[in-house]
């Protein structure tokens, strides 16, 4: 299990393989000065819409002892939504 800390006030669960993805994504996009919406489950608050820009501070956390295998398909659908109207919907986190 993973966490991905937004802006220092916002933390989401995320299992280490999504995560690792979502980090490819996020790193693709922003280094491209892409900013994206990001909606995810959040167990406390809902779901939270978080808008992803190259500004802010992002921290990603891998517990797992190693990294997972990455799927290319995966990455690029998720950059697909990223790009979307709707944004990037994570329904995976805990």
């Amino acid at each position: 299990m993973g966490r991905l800390i937004y802006q220092e006030r916002h933390v989401l669960d995320i299992e280490d393989r999504l995560l690792s993805h979502l980090r490819v994504v996020i790193m693709n996009k922003l280094r491209r000065q892409e900013p994206f919406m990001l909606m995810a489950p959040h167990p406390d608050q809902g779901t939270l819409s978080i808008w992803m820009h190259p500004a802010t501070p992002i921290v990603m956390q891998f517990y797992g002892s190693r990294a997972p295998q990455l799927d290319s398909q995966l990455i690029e659908q998720m950059m697909h939504d990223a790009s979307g109207p709707n944004g990037l919907l994570l329904a995976s986190t805990t």
